[in-house]
């Protein structure tokens, strides 16, 4: 949906600003949405009903769009299924690691299909919107929308004790109110907000440099496959050079590759680098954050745990980022909305630097 939904909004004629509000809808859900269905999923214990649902509701609501043409129609939409997709995600989270047991580590080599499956679906849409229009895309979305679905009925439980909130509750605002937890949280929607440009215009900026929507489409698939390339190898570099060096490295990674979208998105050769960085600003981020959730909450926490992680970064962080770039882009131009995604992954560097350091948790 991100590479080519932003186009889809284009073609109906909608600003940068509008563009910009929309694409926000998809991550405003993510606010609210996960801690909800993160707290019914470690109430009832009932994780993988809640995925079912989830997914199910998701494609239901998503019919609505094909008679939408107004920015509010489809934003009512947007945020409608999006409440019931972003249910989905975080549960599963939990539920692939319940499922690796003891070898939770190799979290990343299950994660990185979803990778090939998106390389698979860029791909293919970028060269099919080169020959059929654009409006095609919500078709396709809904298509995928329903193979997911189907697939959520074939993935078998894993029984897990149920939690008694009224214990716990208290016990997970302690823990959430940590001052090195709280920072970890603010780098987490730091990061997601610096990405809201990436997101948000990147397509749009290439197509106005006159790049094919299959070209467009293989530099998405770029930044995955440095991305699979991650998660493949990422137990073992957890293992050797830790999560904090690894977080801070990616950070300062971030700043090299919006610095190079804000200043060279001409130079092919620079785009291709900084499509390779995706590999650092969001693998490997993504999987230390999964692995700090999991280091700083127990066991009956997780649930909420890995919904917080999805509601402070891709849904506060994601959706101010998306408004913000969209405000910018009209006023100041790419340049400008690029070098405050950098300036904001600066600031989640002294975040981490003075902050995460995971050793000392386990340790107590």
């Amino acid at each position: 949906m991100i590479p080519y939904w932003s186009l889809y909004l284009k073609s109906l004629d909608f600003d940068a600003k509008t563009i910009g509000y929309l694409m926000a809808t998809l991550h405003l859900s993510r606010i609210f949405a996960p801690a909800l269905w993160g707290w019914i999923a470690d109430k009832t214990g009932q994780r993988l009903r809640v995925i079912r649902v989830g997914s199910f509701l998701t494609w239901v609501v998503f019919i609505a769009m094909f008679w939408q043409e107004s920015a509010i129609g489809i934003a009512l939409v947007m945020l409608g299924y999006s409440f019931f997709w972003n249910a989905v995600l975080p549960q599963f989270e939990v539920v692939t690691l319940n499922h690796l047991g003891s070898q939770q580590a190799k979290y990343s080599r299950v994660r990185l299909w979803g990778s090939i499956g998106f390389i698979f679906a860029v791909l293919l849409v970028g060269y099919a919107l080169d020959y059929i229009s654009v409006s095609w895309v919500p078709n396709i979305l809904f298509i995928l929308m329903f193979l997911i679905w189907l697939n959520s009925l074939l993935i078998p439980e894993v029984k897990k004790p149920m939690v008694d909130e009224s214990s716990q509750s208290h016990k997970f605002m302690d823990i959430i109110l940590k001052p090195h937890i709280m920072a970890f949280f603010v780098i987490t929607l730091l990061v997601q907000f610096s990405h809201g440009p990436y997101y948000t215009f990147f397509s749009l900026m290439m197509q106005k440099l006159e790049y094919t929507r299959a070209e467009i489409g293989m530099l998405w698939s770029l930044g995955v496959v440095a991305e699979i390339v991650v998660f493949i190898f990422m137990h073992t570099m957890i293992a050797k050079i830790g999560l904090r060096l690894i977080m801070l490295l990616s950070l300062a990674l971030c700043v090299v590759r919006w610095t190079v979208l804000a200043f060279w998105p001409e130079n092919l050769l620079l785009v291709i680098l900084a499509q390779l960085l995706h590999a650092a600003t969001f693998g490997s981020l993504h999987a230390v954050g999964i692995s700090l959730v999991h280091c700083y909450f127990p066991e009956k926490m997780q649930g909420r745990g890995q919904a917080l992680f999805s509601s402070v970064g891709f849904g506060v962080g994601g959706t101010a980022g998306a408004v913000a770039a969209g405000l910018l882009w009209d006023s100041y131009g790419s340049m400008m909305t690029f070098s405050v995604a950098a300036v904001v992954s600066l600031v989640a560097i002294v975040l981490a630097y003075v902050w995460v350091h995971p050793e000392k948790v386990q340790q107590n």
